[in-house]
């Protein structure tokens, strides 16, 4: 299965209000359980530094799904508003990283011109490096997101200006 069908299972399984999902094939078997008591809270306030640090800790994983539109609204918002500039969205739930290493230096930094299909950064999820790569050539104009940070669905990591 792949991580952008196992991330529409997800939200799929948050969307229907189910709270237990077996599903087993030749390939694999996944269970998905979740408390019935829990009630996911959405907060429209701007997440903090230490905010993401402490929420995995506090909430089930099945809420994160919900939480992404509260997370990702203000980086959309910037990146729709940049005129000819194009997000690279990323493609996964997960931790960002700028380089393959602590001591490496970044994929890219501000200012670089990148080609289509070069690798700009990483995505950590459940303990897979998957690497991003450069949907199209152009320059980077922005980093949307701080490294070790963790991400969402469909949330802009970077703005690239076309070339």
């Amino acid at each position: 299965m792949k991580a952008k069908e196992l991330q529409e299972l997800i939200d799929f399984i948050a969307k229907s209000g189910l709270n237990k999902v077996n599903i087993e094939t030749e390939e694999f078997k996944i269970s998905v359980q979740r408390d019935p008591s829990y009630k996911p809270v959405v907060s429209m306030s701007a997440p903090t530094a230490a905010a993401p640090a402490a929420a995995p800790a506090a909430t089930p994983a099945p809420s994160a799904p919900a939480a992404a539109p509260a997370a990702a609204a203000a980086p959309a918002a910037e990146a729709a508003s940049s005129g000819n500039h194009v997000p690279l969205k990323s493609p996964m739930i997960g931790t960002f990283y700028r380089s393959s290493g602590p001591d490496s230096p970044a994929f890219v930094q501000v200012g670089d011109l990148v080609e289509k299909g070069q690798v700009i950064c990483i995505i950590e999820a459940m303990k897979l490096f998957n690497e991003i790569e450069a949907e199209q050539s152009g320059r980077i104009v922005k980093a949307m997101v701080e490294n070790a940070s963790p991400v969402e669905y469909d949330q802009p990591l970077f703005l690239i200006e076309p070339m």
